[in-house]
């Protein structure tokens, strides 16, 4: 996942790279991203924020987010459909 601070407001900004972009309103400081970033995912993924766990990146912009009580095929759909028409940066893999 990749967060941005500080933003106008809290939000799926779309895709960078293979990870979901987030833009949140709190600032980065004394932890109120990380917290305000945990509480978006929760209401927007349908899971209790005691079910999120910011595993790595609490201060920096890539960060890593452990979802319990879901199964890898149900978090990605819940993904995708809080993403919406969320943005795709193109795959420069494939040639």
């Amino acid at each position: 996942m990749r967060a941005r601070p500080g933003a106008s407001r809290t939000e799926i900004a779309g895709f960078y790279d293979d990870a979901l972009a987030v833009r949140v309103a709190a600032p980065p400081e004394k932890g109120r991203a990380n917290r305000a970033l945990l509480d978006f995912l929760a209401e927007s993924l349908g899971v209790a924020v005691s079910d999120l766990s910011l595993e790595a990146g609490a201060r920096g912009r890539d960060k890593l987010v452990r979802v319990r009580g879901l199964s890898p095929a149900e978090l990605d759909r819940r993904v995708e459909q809080a993403a919406g028409a969320a943005p795709r940066r193109p795959d420069t893999t494939r040639a």
